[in-house]
């Protein structure tokens, strides 16, 4: 093959826009019969698809937030140009297209599934679905717990029991080895799904989902302790503006604190692991705490040598005020939930089963 000619593209990837040069060859004897046929270089095609003008990068991206966070269309198109991309929402949903087809064409690789799963011997299988929007199709996943790969994501209307022993049963056909265990929600179609495609096969629900219904009262006393935590931590505004037409240090030192209270409070745990309402004590108490020992209230003198630095002090003594108000007011709320979700993570500790013990000893 001789270099021909060159061909130009520009592709946005996640980083930046880029120029490619690509050297295309052709053959230039007529009696061949790849005579005069381009061929471009390989690597084109692990940075961006043909005649698409945005990377490989960006699909990935676009389909994680998709799939995995969930997001919307627009919220995914804001976050790209929050990332200085230049892309339009039309596009992103014409990039969300590739994605799955992508996606599709690397399912339907029967040879490396095969090759992988013949070195484990056999398949514990995991099904759950996802529904990025209210009333669209729901995308139903078949993942392999023992090498983490996805063995077949296929959407469908409805999640009738029907629908899913057949995408079971396409499953187990395609394997060379057998389904060992099924691991699932407890949603009833699909264990009756499990029960008619894989008749004898093991059935366990998944232990996410057995510790979130195990620790639903825990998380509720939870919630309402957060809750009223919340509804005494309020005046931090008034803090903010009081310090508006403020561009010395000592002012920036105040806002900094201000948005660590406002992130404290908007952040979210995941349940049942994590618990919002202690997540938001504990990041509240560190806040408090280090306005304690910047204003002098936190030493062994006590708060009447606390000297205060115009309306910069004044300023960090209210807010300090605010949160060891909220905190005190909570302190009972706190202990007993401390102590509950300790439980469950200890719960959690033997599910997880690190020393690999079978079900006889556990």
């Amino acid at each position: 093959m001789w270099a021909d000619y060159d061909n130009y593209r520009t592709v946005t990837t996640l980083r930046q826009v880029v120029r490619l040069r690509l050297k295309v060859r052709r053959c230039t004897n007529p009696a061949c019969s790849c005579y005069h046929q381009p061929y471009r270089p390989e690597a084109e095609g692990g940075i961006a698809l043909p005649q698409h003008e945005f990377g490989l990068d960006v699909i990935a991206l676009i389909g994680t937030l998709r799939y995995q966070q969930h997001r919307s269309v627009p919220e995914i198109h804001e976050q790209l140009r929050a990332r200085k991309l230049e892309i339009s929402q039309r596009t992103v949903s014409n990039l969300l297209d590739r994605y799955d087809e992508l996606l599709a064409l690397s399912l339907t690789d029967g040879q490396r599934l095969a090759e992988l799963t013949l070195k484990q011997g056999r398949v514990i299988l995991a099904l759950d679905g996802l529904q990025p929007d209210v009333g669209h199709e729901v995308l139903w996943v078949l993942r392999d717990c023992l090498s983490n790969e996805v063995l077949v994501a296929r959407s469908l209307l409805s999640a009738s029991s029907d629908e899913l022993s057949g995408l079971l049963r396409e499953v187990a056909g395609a394997l060379p080895v057998a389904i060992a265990a099924v691991i699932s929600d407890g949603q009833q179609s699909l264990r009756k799904a499990v029960r008619e495609a894989l008749p004898g096969v093991v059935h366990q629900l998944c232990q996410f989902h057995y510790l979130r219904e195990a620790a639903r009262p825990i998380y509720e006393a939870d919630r309402h302790a957060k809750k009223e935590l919340k509804k005494r931590v309020r005046g931090i505004r008034p803090i903010e503006c009081a310090l508006e037409d403020r561009k010395d240090s000592e002012a920036e030192v105040i806002r900094g604190y201000c948005t660590a209270v406002r992130s404290a409070l908007s952040d979210d745990g995941r349940p049942p692991l994590v618990a919002s309402g202690l997540k938001l004590q504990a990041r509240l108490s560190a806040i408090a705490g280090s306005l304690d020992r910047i204003t002098g209230q936190g030493n062994e003198q006590g708060g009447e040598q606390a000297t205060e630095q115009g309306r910069g002090g004044r300023e960090l003594q209210r807010l300090r005020a605010i949160l060891n108000r909220g905190l005190a007011e909570t302190q009972s709320l706190w202990p007993d939930i401390r102590s509950a979700y300790g439980w469950v993570h200890q719960a959690a500790c033997i599910l997880d089963n690190p020393t690999k013990l079978d079900e006889g000893a556990l």
